[in-house]
């Protein structure tokens, strides 16, 4: 299971190979209510077919025009990188559905060289964070590690944009429930962590979701060799005290942007004071805690409620990305 950006790399690899022209179009920058955020990524293949997606369908149909009259034309410079603009005028906005006045600035690269799309998918599939560097003047690629929080770059010159697992998801317990949240979590982007110490129960998630990894030991300690940062959630799910507890005492004391454990508004209030009378947690760290887990959707099914998980895990993440991460010194 992958992310919506690596599969639209997936096909864009998969045409070029089959002897298509393709071309690659990033959303480099947005004003206004942008239907899609910087970043996202469209593959165009010469006979008009797409994979993936910049405005929701707003501007597909002028970007397909765009590409298959520049390859009819066979222009040099419809092999470099342009800089494409949506919306500047309100009449503009209107014409291409842009709402609210919205404006995409747009970069489309026709794909010469694939080596560089074989090797990010080649580390992005051993949970690596890749950094990708196009210069705008020679449509050059280059590929190099990305830090966790990095965010896409754009001086005008060269486009710096992040593959990979930005956000991690550490899960414990393997049950039904982990399942569904872990299916979920791997298409938005994060990286799925699994610490379950029954054996049974870990063999049979890692086997029905690939992609996501085990972390072997006890909950607490997995925690702890985890060192949770900011870009890190950690959501008990095995309804086990003896379990769920220990790796809570760990991710309340941590930097994790989101601390989750399943139970009910009952349990939960035990919970929290049997972790306040037992183990010295503060008012403040228990505070933390997302509990009963995920958002009051009224879910039932184990899928409905791995819904609400993560979806409340997307709300918080939300407020967090609005904060940029400092590069380390």
């Amino acid at each position: 299971m992958e992310s919506l950006d690596l599969r639209v790399l997936s096909d864009a690899l998969a045409w070029h190979r089959a002897g298509h022209a393709v071309t690659l179009v990033t959303v480099v920058e947005t004003w206004g209510s942008a239907p899609r955020p910087a970043g996202a990524l469209l593959a165009i293949r010469d006979d008009g077919v797409l994979s993936g997606s910049v405005s929701g369908g707003c501007v597909e149909d002028d970007l397909i025009a765009r590409t298959q009259a520049a390859c009819k034309a066979g222009s040099p410079s419809a092999a470099r990188p342009a800089l494409i603009v949506y919306g500047v005028s309100k009449e503009e906005a209107a014409r291409f559905g842009l709402p609210c006045g919205g404006t995409l600035r747009l970069l489309q690269e026709p794909l010469q060289d694939i080596e560089w799309v074989e090797q990010l998918l080649e580390r992005t599939a051993a949970q690596q964070l890749v950094l990708r560097s196009v210069t705008l003047t020679s449509g050059a690629v280059k590929l190099s590690v990305a830090r966790r929080g990095q965010a896409l770059e754009f001086d005008g010159i060269s486009l710096n944009t992040v593959f990979g697992p930005k956000w991690r998801l550490l899960l414990i317990g393997a049950g039904q429930l982990s399942q569904a949240v872990a299916r979920i979590a791997l298409l938005l982007d994060f990286e799925v962590l699994v610490c379950d110490p029954r054996e049974e129960y870990a063999s049979t998630l890692l086997a029905a979701v690939p992609g996501a990894m085990r972390v072997d030991g006890m909950p607490d300690d997995a925690v702890r060799a985890l060192l949770p940062d900011a870009h890190t959630a950690i959501v008990a799910l095995t309804h086990d005290p003896k379990l769920d507890d220990m790796a809570l005492i760990e991710a309340l004391q941590s930097d994790a942007f989101y601390v989750g454990a399943l139970g009910s508004k009952r349990n939960q209030q035990a919970r929290k004071q049997r972790l306040a009378e037992h183990f010295d947690l503060t008012t403040d760290q228990l505070d933390r805690l997302h509990g009963p887990v995920g958002l009051a959707l009224g879910a039932k099914t184990p899928a409905e409620i791995a819904v609400s998980i993560v979806a409340e895990m997307v709300q918080v993440k939300a407020a967090v990305a609005q904060s940029p991460v400092p590069a380390p010194t």
